[in-house]
């Protein structure tokens, strides 16, 4: 298990630190999605790969008819279809083409985001951190958090902290905010060029 002072590494570094077509594509995803540094990013993109490695070995246990591949599969789709990363009708392709945009979707500091509890994105950063978000009732602090579909509409200000009252003068730039136009998913992308499916893939 390891020391809890010392506790394993969650994410892996690029293999080549120096590839400008990567770090550009990083710093787009960065910006879009308000993450601290690309260490956030990473351990996404660890999530990912967790994902696709799954995938792959399920696909060669099915071709040998493994009683207990099905069984996995079954557990691995239901999964993705919890956190709302795929449907429950998804099969194993599905999962191999997921892009890192995917699980950026999913996190807490997006969802807050989307659902329209902040002004930016890095507000909604801001806002976690500072404990004026609650999560099924309890507060949170962890941006990074994946999401469950089925707690996501329990999303609210946190009761206790001075942002619930609606005359707050954050509550107010954030409905202004409302009234503006939001970026939609993939719109940094598509402003550089590339499609969200080429940004995703370019931090592998």
């Amino acid at each position: 298990m390891g020391d809890q002072k010392f506790p394993r590494k969650t994410y892996s570094t690029p293999r080549h630190p120096w590839e400008k077509n990567r770090i550009d594509s990083e710093k787009i995803i960065l910006e879009k999605y308000g993450l601290k540094n690309k260490r956030e990013l990473w351990k996404s993109q660890s999530i990912l790969e967790n994902y696709r490695t799954q995938a792959r070995d399920l696909q060669a246990k099915l071709r040998t008819e493994n009683p207990s591949a099905e069984k996995q599969f079954s557990l691995l789709i239901n999964k993705l279809n919890r956190y709302s990363i795929l449907s429950g009708g998804a099969n194993l392709d599905d999962v191999l083409s997921l892009n890192i945009e995917n699980v950026l979707e999913r996190r807490l500091q997006t969802v807050v985001y989307n659902r329209k509890l902040s002004g930016t994105v890095k507000q909604a950063r801001q806002l976690i951190t500072h404990g004026h978000i609650t999560l099924n009732g309890r507060r949170v602090t962890i941006p990074g958090l994946i999401v469950e579909r089925a707690l996501e509409d329990t999303i609210a200000f946190n009761p206790d902290s001075a942002v619930s009252d609606p005359d707050h003068p954050i509550r107010r730039v954030i409905d202004n905010s409302e009234e503006e136009e939001r970026p939609t998913p993939g719109i940094a992308a598509e402003e550089a060029g590339e499609s969200p499916q080429q940004a995703g893939e370019s931090t592998e």
